[in-house]
């Protein structure tokens, strides 16, 4: 189920940023799973998990509907994700992680190497590369024991683009170049993981902090270049002001 689950969770935010839903536009689970040729219940889970990363938003009498959001919300949200995990990745190197964290985050990278040190990537791939990366990130905020900082993450997930693994299709729209981008973003995990088990606040900050311009350079090349992308991202067209994003 879980691994059914993620490939609903891959397609459905895919579809949104192919630009398939209107803002506004109710989002059934019957069609859905129709679509995907799933089961309702991988599609339900899947339309609570886009709620929560801000991508749509509950109807009161049920159901969901596409939200409409602006650039500098996305760039907003990014940033602050950047700050915290900065902050989780120097706790964890200055503090100490467990032996069962370190195992956990090992765990982690061998299973992204498996996904992306390939050729091509298909949607098997993507979903588990998706499914490691929200873990890994995971394991980073959590581990970290700074529960402010965790109850603080918790909500930011639920802003557009900010959690994890948000701009994952957007990478996968470019074929080779976004596979590589994701190798790129892969090696900078296990230069997180290093930091930590040598110790390193301050690079393993810097690392975790330069870890999200990925998502970043995402969003902002789908919105001043959207010719390149028209064919696979004019959902990036749910965003109310298009242009580059503000740097900070």
């Amino acid at each position: 189920m879980q691994s059914q689950q993620s490939r609903v969770l891959v397609q459905l935010r895919d579809l949104i940023l192919k630009g398939a839903f209107s803002p506004g536009e109710r989002l059934a689970e019957i069609p859905l799973a129709e679509r995907l040729e799933s089961s309702r219940t991988p599609v339900r889970l899947a339309l609570a998990t886009l709620e929560h990363e801000g991508l749509i938003e509950p109807l009161a009498g049920g159901g969901y509907q596409m939200r409409r959001f602006t650039a500098q919300e996305v760039a907003d949200a990014i940033e602050v994700r950047g700050m915290l995990e900065g902050m989780a990745a120097r706790l964890l190197a200055e503090r100490g992680a467990s032996r069962q964290l370190m195992r956990e985050f090992e765990e982690c990278l061998e299973q992204g190497d498996e996904a992306v040190n390939k050729p091509t990537m298909d949607l098997d791939d993507y979903a588990i590369y998706q499914e490691m990366n929200n873990r890994f990130h995971e394991l980073l905020v959590q581990g970290c024991g700074n529960s402010a900082l965790i109850r603080t993450m918790d909500t930011l997930n639920g802003l557009p683009f900010a959690a994890a693994s948000a701009t994952l299709p957007m990478q996968s729209a470019y074929n080779e170049e976004g596979h590589q981008w994701m190798r790129y973003a892969h090696r900078q995990h296990h230069g997180i993981i290093d930091g930590i088990r040598r110790n390193q606040g301050a690079r393993v900050q810097a690392l975790a902090q330069e870890h999200v311009q990925i998502a970043r350079m995402n969003v902002d090349e789908a919105l001043e270049r959207p010719e390149r992308v028209a064919d696979v991202l004019p959902g990036i067209r749910l965003m109310a002001e298009v242009g580059r994003l503000p740097r900070p």
